[in-house]
């Protein structure tokens, strides 16, 4: 049963037929909507008129996704990673898809063991935008950005490290240029940061600039630093991308050879028992297009 269960959930699910792309389904409409739930009830007008309906819909998400969660912990040890009752699911309970299904619960039940603020629990019901992390389990595309941004972590770090580092080398550059022309617009370095993060991003909002020449000469290296930085990590991921689709191709092709193999094998088998007289030429032929039907 459990091994059903694991499979239903995400271990295999279209080994479960109908059954199983229905659960799926099910799942992602009830993240999408819980999405849109919480976007809507942003609107104090929509949020009173239908107060009640957000409260029992919360409840009955509230339902399915710790159900899920626990079965989810239940039923790992079916995969051979997690294979150990106690060693594995705590190892499976830090995995990040796990936090994420454990961040989409814990704001509803936080108020029932500590005091909390209502400022804070505001707060809380935030992370019930976490659910929308969730379709990464259902979406092969979002699953291989996923690994290729696990697989490229250490580059990515490195690359953010040296992005926070030009950061703060910029800031104290153009605050020391610009402080004397404009005190109140470059009074301070974190306050330049501002500055650095629009020119860096090259979004440009405008509402602060540099006046003097060697402070426009900055600005403009800068702005170009910043274009080069986010190609490091846009290429990385898109390699990481293109590497995936490329595994999961091959995985695919080889299936399909195995079971090409399989196929053939069955043939030789089934040829040797005709020629042993265990079975007649009808059966023979009989056997034979039922199994290549089934190969289809």
């Amino acid at each position: 049963m459990r091994a059903t269960v694991f499979d239903l959930i995400g271990g295999n699910p279209s080994s479960c037929g109908r059954v199983g792309r229905s659960v799926n389904i099910f799942l992602v409409l009830l993240i999408i909507a819980n999405v849109l739930a919480v976007l809507l009830e942003s609107i104090q007008d929509y949020y009173n008129a239908y107060e009640s309906f957000f409260i029992n819909f919360e409840l009955f998400s509230i339902a399915v996704f710790s159900v899920e969660y626990i079965l989810r912990l239940w039923t790992i040890t079916e995969n051979p990673e997690y294979k150990e009752a106690i060693q594995g699911r705590w190892r499976y309970a830090r995995s990040p898809m796990a936090i994420i299904d454990l961040l989409a619960i814990l704001p509803f039940y936080l108020p029932f063991f500590f005091a909390l603020d209502l400022r804070f629990l505001r707060v809380l019901r935030l992370f019930r935008l976490f659910r929308l992390f969730k379709l990464a389990r259902y979406s092969a595309a979002l699953s291989m950005i996923y690994r290729a941004t696990v697989k490229n972590k250490e580059i990515l770090v490195s690359a953010f490290i040296i992005l926070v580092m030009l950061l703060i080398v910029s800031s104290s550059l153009m605050y020391h240029v610009e402080y004397e022309a404009q005190p109140g617009a470059f009074d301070s370095i974190p306050s330049t940061m501002w500055w650095s993060i629009a020119t860096l991003t090259t979004v440009g909002y405008g509402d602060i600039y540099p006046i003097t020449p060697l402070g426009k000469f900055l600005g403009a290296f800068i702005a170009i630093l910043g274009i080069a930085m986010f190609a490091i990590p846009t290429g990385v991921l898109a390699t990481g991308f293109m590497e995936e689709m490329q595994t999961s191709r091959d995985e695919d092709g080889d299936e399909i050879i195995l079971k090409e193999k399989e196929i053939i094998e069955l043939l030789e088998k089934l040829h040797n028992l005709r020629t042993q007289g265990v079975l007649t030429e009808e059966e023979f032929q009989e056997h034979k297009a039922k199994l290549l039907s089934g190969s289809d």
